[in-house]
């Protein structure tokens, strides 16, 4: 698999992650893009030894989009503290079949996660055991079947963006598991990280990466009607 890859220096490896990728490796035994992008540098760079590469945050594996690895550990503990402090600003693109009414808000919700079904359950009031999650949302385009949002995150919940849609009747396409109504092709959905933007750890300037959208039916559907 060629990576496409978005930034990189001596501290940090920005790529966009294909959807249906594992961001680290699983029981399934399948490989995953850290270690693919460990071969690239590698590969590139003639580097002897073992390639350090830090994983600094997660995408789900039928999602796409940009994924920034850190390549040192200074790196790595100062983007941890930057996604911990939310210093981060990520914006994600997500096709849904209903459109949401309004078509621009903040959804704040309180989420459990569920270990066995690896799927987190959004609700509107407090839970034991639950984690206020925050997302602002605004429709950018309307089709004739499918709606684009546009989705800024003000928290990193675990698969926050697919629940929160969800419980408000709005699931991604092709998210069986959030309740959409069918499939994709491959088990993907279209659920998109489009842009990062983070401090860089050394030099401290801002780094935006904007992550190409995959080749899809749909994704080109709202940009080439």
């Amino acid at each position: 698999m060629k990576l496409e890859v978005l930034y990189e220096d001596n501290h940090l490896f920005v790529v966009n992650k294909p959807p249906g990728v594992l961001v680290q490796g699983d029981k399934t035994g399948d490989i995953p893009l850290v270690e693919l992008a460990k071969d690239y540098i590698k590969y590139k760079y003639n580097k002897p030894g073992a390639v350090f590469l830090g994983v600094v945050h997660r995408l789900d594996r039928p999602t796409s989009g940009a994924i920034v690895f850190a390549r040192t550990s200074k790196a790595l503990e100062r983007l941890n503290l930057q996604f911990k402090d939310r210093i981060t600003k990520k914006i994600y693109w997500a096709i849904t079949k209903t459109s949401p009414i309004p078509t621009s808000k903040t959804l704040v919700h309180w989420t459990v996660r569920n270990q066995k079904q690896n799927k987190s359950y959004a609700y509107k009031k407090e839970t034991p055991g639950s984690k206020k999650a925050v997302l602002k949302y605004s429709v950018k385009k309307k089709l004739n079947n499918y709606s684009l949002l546009e989705i800024e995150l003000e928290t990193g919940r675990h698969h926050q963006i697919r629940s929160q849609l969800s419980v408000i009747g709005c699931p991604i396409k092709g998210d069986l598991k959030y309740g959409a109504s069918r499939s994709n092709p491959n088990r993907i959905i279209h659920l998109h990280a489009r842009s990062l933007e983070i401090l860089h750890p050394v030099t401290k300037e801002s780094v935006k990466c904007i992550a190409p959208l995959p080749k899809d039916a749909v994704w080109d559907a709202c940009f080439f009607d």
